[in-house]
């Protein structure tokens, strides 16, 4: 049972190559499904979220994450009344763009292209859903509809916009997207702020007592403490960190809802010519998550031990992308192929970009060690 303001199938604006409806899914079912079938899927597994992929087995990576997410973006959505099949497309999509190595390596990669039009990892994320996936015999890409797509690109700078057609025209107008984008984006928040907590006090790079002046962790962990004063350390954090997202899921659905209601929302139209997202929490959690974040990026991402680890990947895409754009001859046959029909340096910087953005953690390694043996 759909809110009138949910993505439905009858009012998709479609798929850049129009196919014949599915008989027994949806036509975001459809879409899900061939994410999940995709190869650049199944790479996520070996790329990093903060930890390296061979650092440890319980770490997360850029598949359990996109899991994890789509997990607490369906509750949301089915809380609202939103379409859990397109919120779950999007979710299990949004990082397929995402370069080896975390951030670190996003950020080398649009250094490298600096001169070529930069790297985002939200278009390149776009790009393997319409281009680079080569599975089906009548189209290039998934050919996922609309609503997916527009899910797919969060974000998207200016002087790219022009360049995506319908796709970008709302970064140009300021409108909004779908609900369901909305809240994915969101629950990629939770997603990553709440388990990055996890994975860094498995990894002894966080510590409770610094915790302890994040609110939304103390106020949690302390109540879990009272209730159960016996609980082991290990089982006291996942109970902490299960509470909190737990109240913040908990604000973000009740504030929302309100804020769907005060705003007179009928439709999905009404949804995009609103001049703010609907999908927020309140004030006060607000500034707990941005709390959260900033301890994140101050105790975690900026450890010591973490950025000299990221130092070495920046290091390894930096000399991937000049090895490949000094001798094209390096790359995979498909690459050279691709190569071929090109004439300029902006695209084969592109073409070289794409091949390293496709890459998991384990194969940039052993890529730089067979084109840079000992070194």
């Amino acid at each position: 049972m759909l809110a009138p303001f949910a993505a439905h199938d009858a009012t998709s604006r479609g798929r850049k190559f129009p196919e014949t409806s599915p008989a027994n899914r949806s036509e975001y079912q459809r879409d899900r499904d061939r994410i999940i079938h995709s190869a650049a899927f199944r790479r996520l597994e070996y790329k990093t979220q903060v930890f390296i992929n061979h650092e440890g087995d319980l770490f997360r990576t850029r598949l359990t994450h996109s899991i994890e997410v789509a997990q607490i973006a369906r509750s949301i959505a089915r809380a609202l009344g939103l379409n859990e099949d397109l919120t779950e497309a999007i979710a299990l999509a949004h990082d397929l763009g995402h370069t080896p190595f975390g951030h670190s390596g996003q950020e080398a990669l649009n250094e490298c292209l600096h001169d070529h039009g930069g790297f985002e990892h939200n278009l390149q994320s776009l790009r393997v859903v319409d281009l680079l996936e080569e599975r089906y015999a009548e189209f290039p890409g998934l050919n996922l509809t609309f609503e997916t797509r527009e899910g797919i690109l969060k974000h998207c700078s200016l002087k790219n916009a022009p360049e995506l057609g319908e796709l970008g025209k709302r970064f140009l107008d300021k409108t909004q997207p779908g609900l369901e984008a909305q809240l994915v984006n969101i629950a990629d928040e939770i997603a990553y702020n709440n388990h990055d907590v996890d994975d860094g006090l498995r990894s002894k790079l966080l510590t409770i007592d610094p915790l302890m002046r994040v609110s939304v962790f103390a106020g949690q962990y302390e109540e879990v403490r009272r209730r159960y004063p016996d609980i082991l350390p290990r089982r006291a954090i996942y109970e902490t960190i299960r509470r909190m997202i737990n109240h913040v899921v908990t604000d973000l659905i009740e504030n929302s809802r309100r804020r769907i209601s005060h705003a007179g929302i009928k439709s999905i139209e009404d949804v995009r010519r609103h001049p703010e997202s609907l999908i927020a929490y309140t004030v006060e959690v607000s500034e707990k998550s941005r709390e959260l974040k900033r301890f994140l990026r101050q105790n975690l991402y900026a450890h010591e031990q973490v950025t000299r680890i990221m130092g070495e990947a920046v290091k390894v895409v930096r000399e991937l992308f000049e090895a490949f754009m000094r001798e094209p001859a390096s790359l995979p046959l498909q690459y050279r192929e691709k190569l071929q029909q090109q004439n300029g340096i902006r695209e084969r910087a592109r073409i070289v970009a794409d091949y390293i953005a496709g890459m998991t953690d384990r194969y940039a390694m052993r890529e730089h060690a067979r084109l840079f043996p000992g070194g």
